[in-house]
């Protein structure tokens, strides 16, 4: 094997590791505040631009993933599919664009919010953040608490999004988010901010779902609404149901 090949895997791996030795009450903590949107009939909602979109993404629509589970989806600011690929970064950066976009949305108190960046210190994800809170939706952060005090906020507040969560969930990326390196290179490259974001989201969910099937094999509550691969036999009839039974709480559908 490739040396880069066998470092990159073990710096992912390792990485995941610290996250799941030193992240694993907060995790909780985030899962207990999912299980409880969900049981309560509230709406959860996932946000991330350029790249942390990708983590917000994967647990929105997909087998075994909770049904009322819906992505906050700013146009441009959803991974690189917007042209110019740079749009989403120059996004990050307006100021009000955050408010609007809730303001549009029929999030409301007792809701959920995950809201995803690296860094934490855009206008976006911090004006998002604060702004739910005030509106009276719990808050998530999926950040990089390494990110503070090493590099300056971009907000006028000077604040970043750990400052405005109910829990702060940390992906532990070292600045820069570049695992190698080489001679040659002129800078690091093999990020694993995406892996690993996105077994942190998945660890939630997976948290979650375990707080709520003990409801139900407790007969305290109906199972979770989860969805089932729509590639074995009767998933899409399975998933239809889910989502009609969902309908109030589904924003990817008609």
């Amino acid at each position: 094997m490739n040396d880069l090949v066998g470092r990159y895997f073990d710096a992912a791996v390792a990485h995941l590791q610290k996250v799941r030795e030193e992240e694993a009450d907060t995790i909780e903590a985030a899962a207990a505040l999912l299980a409880e949107a969900i049981a309560d009939g509230h709406r959860v909602f996932t946000f991330g631009a350029g790249h942390s979109s990708l983590p917000a993404q994967d647990v929105v629509y997909r087998a075994g993933g909770l049904v009322p589970m819906n992505l906050l989806n700013v146009p441009g600011m959803a991974g690189v599919t917007g042209m110019p690929a740079p749009l989403a970064s120059a996004l990050e950066r307006v100021s009000g664009l955050a408010t609007s976009t809730l303001d549009l949305t029929p999030a409301t108190t007792g809701d959920l919010l995950f809201v995803i960046s690296l860094s934490g210190r855009q206008v976006m994800p911090v004006e998002l953040a604060r702004y739910a809170r005030d509106r009276g939706l719990k808050v998530i952060g999926l950040t990089s608490l390494a990110y503070p005090g090493e590099v300056p906020s971009a907000h006028p507040s000077g604040t970043y999004l750990k400052d405005h969560c109910d829990v702060v969930l940390d992906s532990k990326i070292a600045v820069g988010d570049a695992e190698l390196s080489h001679p040659g290179a002129g800078t690091g490259f093999g990020p694993v901010s995406t892996i690993v974001t996105s077994a942190i989201m998945q660890a939630v969910v997976a948290a979650a779902v375990g707080r709520l099937a003990d409801l139900a094999a407790a007969g305290e509550r109906p199972a979770p609404p989860l969805f089932r691969s729509g590639n074995v036999p009767g998933g899409t009839e399975w998933n239809a149901k889910q989502m009609a039974e969902n309908a109030d709480r589904v924003y990817y559908s008609y």
